[in-house]
């Protein structure tokens, strides 16, 4: 868990799904992958819907790809859906350590109004094995400069929850 939203993790398989609804309360779940890994043994956007989860998924090559900035805005929008209802995100990719942590960097530095490094040194502390490089990198500092850093600039004050941590 990376906050009182959002979790960052694997590839849901559909044995730990009992878990994210009960234990997590997740009612939206965000997959970075695309079709070809969502074919086995995880739980389908079908099956999310059936147990009254949103589902979206913005598909991004792994590894060699990271998610452009429109997914970005639709992902942090998503997610910033469920801030305040007493419901989770379940944010994932292949591994939970590339694609997906970008897009729950965007969300961090939208909801803390956190620097790129300042949110980077958190996901490390909540999952160390976030594997970011320089592409992922420069998407954070993307999405900071076109979303973050102007309200940072005019001094108002973010809103914000309790910070995690």
């Amino acid at each position: 868990r990376i906050d009182d939203t959002v979790i960052l993790g694997a590839l849901p398989f559909r044995s730990i799904t009992p878990k994210l609804l009960e234990e997590e309360n997740v009612r939206g779940v965000v997959s970075m992958n695309e079709d070809f890994e969502l074919r086995y043994w995880v739980t389908s956007k079908e099956e999310w819907e059936k147990c009254g989860v949103k589902f979206l998924q913005l598909s991004t090559t792994d590894i060699f790809e990271t998610p452009c900035q429109e997914k970005l805005q639709r992902g942090v929008q998503f997610i910033q859906s469920f801030e305040g209802t007493g419901h989770s995100v379940y944010v994932h990719c292949k591994a939970g350590r590339t694609r997906s942590a970008t897009l729950v960097g965007c969300y961090l530095m939208q909801r803390y109004q956190w620097t790129p490094q300042k949110t980077v040194d958190l996901l490390r502390q909540k999952r160390p094995h976030i594997l970011l490089h320089y592409a992922q990198w420069e998407a954070l500092h993307t999405y900071f400069n076109k979303n973050v850093a102007a309200s940072l600039e005019s001094g108002d004050p973010p809103v914000i929850g309790n910070s995690p941590g």
